[in-house]
């Protein structure tokens, strides 16, 4: 694994991470579904598992959750070591599963009123709980209908409403926004905003990009069953050097065209194919207008001019050999 990030990061009460996984593995037969993982979250801090469907996260979080045993390897929640066995730890963890786990004949508020006392939350506490929670997820004004009434998406603001009821240290998502609508996407994602800067720990996995890139503070990149790397975005970026790409189409003299660009402090590759000339550019944002203007100048006539920043997608390509939804 290419390792970015070494923090000690914030602490919680019981003096450690809210989650610690350390060299977890789990096989079934002959075949290993997860190798070697290891990855911690601090109090706060939303932590993505980047990956392709296949790539190890569910069979990660089922074992971060107790639902599996780890065939090796350590788990601990808020100090506490969990294992398939376990029960206190699985008080500190809220899960939200791919498939919905709520009651179809039941309406919204029932069916977080029977997990509530499923976790053993005190009446009066559970009531004002239940309030709150369908304010968070946008159910208020819905909270008497039955649930098979219900939208995709609201179906799985309710699912994330079940996994916060108890006030969980560690909120573990898998793929919370698959098969849902453009609106209840987006506000799935703000709800996930809110609650980091709650406090809570939030794990996060999927295999869309640029949910990763919106949410996670940190990112571990998963692959056969592997964190390949991990860090902050930027961290991860460095990973593929950080250049941006700038494009551009035209006619007229591109040889004298590159000679000039390559005299740009910013730019550290020009490279002429055809009508084109393609640079390697330090901050192309920043750099564009110069080098549009050093391009006609040098009696190009630009047809188009196109950048490209790398991103994780550039970065899942880089250290697997294939695009992310492969």
């Amino acid at each position: 694994m290419t390792q970015i990030d070494e923090r000690a990061g914030a602490r919680t009460k019981h003096g450690g991470d809210v989650l610690s996984v350390d060299q977890v593995v789990r096989t079934f037969g002959d075949f290993t579904a997860v190798d070697g993982v290891s990855f911690r979250i601090e109090q706060g801090e939303t932590y993505g598992l980047l990956g392709p469907n296949g790539a190890g996260k569910t069979t990660t979080i089922s074992m971060v959750a107790g639902l599996i045993p780890a065939t090796s390897g350590t788990i601990t929640v808020v100090g506490e070591r969990i294992t398939a066995s376990s029960i206190g730890p699985k008080r500190h963890i809220g899960l939200v599963p791919q498939d919905l786990a709520i009651y179809p004949e039941l309406n919204a508020r029932e069916n977080l009123s029977y997990f509530g006392r499923l976790q053993g939350m005190d009446r009066s506490d559970l009531k004002s709980r239940i309030d709150e929670i369908l304010e968070l997820i946008g159910l208020a004004d819905r909270a008497k209908e039955q649930t098979k009434k219900y939208s995709g998406g609201m179906k799985r603001r309710l699912n994330i409403g079940v996994g916060l009821l108890h006030r969980p240290q560690l909120l573990i998502l898998d793929e919370p926004t698959v098969g849902v609508d453009p609106q209840s996407r987006n506000s799935i994602l703000e709800s996930v905003e809110r609650l980091s800067t709650e406090g809570m720990a939030v794990l996060y996995t999927t295999h869309y990009m640029e949910e990763a890139e919106r949410l996670c503070d940190r990112i571990g990149i998963i692959d056969s069953g592997k964190i390949q790397a991990e860090g902050t975005q930027d961290e991860l970026i460095r990973i593929v050097g950080g250049v941006d790409k700038i494009l551009l189409r035209g006619s007229g003299d591109l040889d004298a065209a590159a000679t000039a660009l390559g005299g740009i402090e910013a730019v550290t590759q020009v490279e002429v194919e055809r009508r084109e000339l393609r640079l390697d550019v330090k901050d192309a944002p920043t750099t564009v207008a110069e080098v549009v203007t050093t391009a006609t100048s040098a009696g190009v006539s630009l047809a188009d001019v196109e950048i490209t920043r790398p991103d994780l997608e550039s970065v899942f390509l880089h250290l697997t050999g294939k695009a992310l939804r492969d």
